[in-house]
Order: structure tokens, then sequence, then C-alpha cells
């Protein structure tokens, strides 16, 4: 499958590899065998909902309708330790724009050319935080092996449709993750952006939180530039004694 296919071309699901059918016959049969296991362990009560999820985008395959992010890589944010989390980044859900949606919230692949607005606030953010400078990439996964969760509440999209796939049963599965991670009385920052995120405040209670307006280009200028999320969360991580993230990422 390209992995950047035209703006708005909706890539067919026949065109998905043997590996993307074992991932998506998988997520309807033993979901929890895709996280690492401490996360399977913790969510072991919401493995008849992940199966459900899974059910339903296998109808959706089945009926020729194609779903973002493939299959491999929709339970992706929980395949690193739930041993490692020190930070929790709530997203709303994966980017629409086929090739764009990699499984980690405001993450795009390597090589994918123009990057999403709300990734290039992030990075302008970053720049006037700590002085690092925008990456050429937009490839997070060096702040999720730093235990950077980048979560998004809806874990699927349809291509082209933002959320077209709320209220289908992702918002109980992504609810019970931030639980167990409330749960665990380790050191914890929780980075809410927007109004959406910001609704999850309740179950992080007791734990540290950082809120502003959303990195998107209809919000950022409402309060997420100049909120120095980064700089804070450090120091945030060192008051609990934890190490802080190193957020310049690699070339």
């Amino acid at each position: 499958m390209d992995p950047n296919p035209a703006l708005f071309e909706l890539p067919s699901p026949a065109a998905w590899d043997a590996a993307q059918l074992r991932a998506l016959e998988t997520m309807g049969a033993d979901p929890l065998s895709l996280l690492a296991p401490d996360w399977a362990g913790a969510l072991a009560a919401e493995e008849p909902a992940l199966r459900g999820l899974g059910l339903m985008l296998r109808r959706e395959y089945d009926a020729g309708t194609s779903f973002l992010p493939p299959p491999s890589r929709v339970l992706r944010a929980l395949a690193a330790p739930l041993a490692g989390v020190k930070v929790l980044v709530v997203g709303q859900d994966p980017y629409p724009t086929p090739g764009h949606s990699v499984g980690l919230a405001f993450a795009v692949d390597r090589s994918t050319r123009p990057l999403p607005r709300s990734l290039n606030n992030i990075y302008k953010e970053l720049q006037d935080d700590l002085g690092i400078a925008p990456a050429a990439h937009g490839d997070l996964s060096a702040w999720a092996a730093q235990g950077v969760l980048l979560l998004n509440r809806v874990l699927t999209v349809a291509p082209g449709a933002a959320g077209s796939h709320r209220r289908r049963g992702w918002e109980g599965v992504t609810e019970a993750v931030i639980r167990v991670l409330a749960a665990r009385k380790q050191p914890l920052v929780s980075v809410l952006w927007g109004r959406d995120a910001q609704k999850l405040e309740p179950l992080l209670a007791g734990t540290a939180i950082i809120e502003s307006a959303h990195p998107s280009p209809l919000s950022a200028s409402r309060g997420f530039f100049g909120s120095r999320p980064f700089s804070r969360i450090n120091a945030m991580l060192q008051e609990q004694g934890s190490v802080p993230v190193e957020w310049a990422l690699p070339a």
C-alpha cells in the first residue's frame, strides 16, 4: 500500500498485504495480544469491547470500506509498555488524510509531506518554548520510546471523514486507558489540548495536568501558542522524581 496516496484518494482495503489482514483478524479475535503484556493485563476487562471494535472494522473491510490507520497500527500506542508511561498527550481522532495516520496522536510517517498543520504548530511552540528547531519529519516515535503516550480518544477514522468513528465504542476503551494511568500512583503528567481532551480531567484527579487550547490552526492562537507545555512537562516530571523528556527528535 502506497504510504502517501494523493489527498483524499481513498485506498482500497484490497491493497492491504497479508500482515495487515492478519492484524485485522486478530483485532476481532484476540485484540489483547496486540498490546504490551502489562497493558493487556490492565485492560483485560476491555477485551469484549476491543473485540467488538475489531469486528466492526472487519465489517467495514468486508463492505469494501477503508479505515485509517491500517490494522497493524490501530492499537500501536498501547504496544509500548504501560510501566514506562510518564506523559499522556490526548488527541481527538486519527488524521483522516490517507497516508497520515500512524497510530500515534499528532504523528505521521517520516516520509509524509507536507506535515499536518497541527503538528507544525506543535513544533513552533516547541521552538518557542525550548529553542528546539522544528524537525523535518513528523515521526514522534522517539517521544513514545521515552514514555510519552500519544493517545487519540478515537483510534480509527474513515478516510476523508474526520470524526466518522466517534461514538462507536473507542471512547470507553480510551477512558479505561486513562483510568489505569491515573490509578498507578507513578509519575505522570497529562496534557489536555482542547475542550474534548479537557472533558477527561475528572478521570485524572490527583495527577499533574497541563491544559490549553488545541494546536489546530483554528484554535492555536487562542492559548496554545505561549503555553510552554514542553518545559512545564519536564518541570513537573522532575518534581515527581522522574527523568525529563528529551524533546529534540532525531534527524
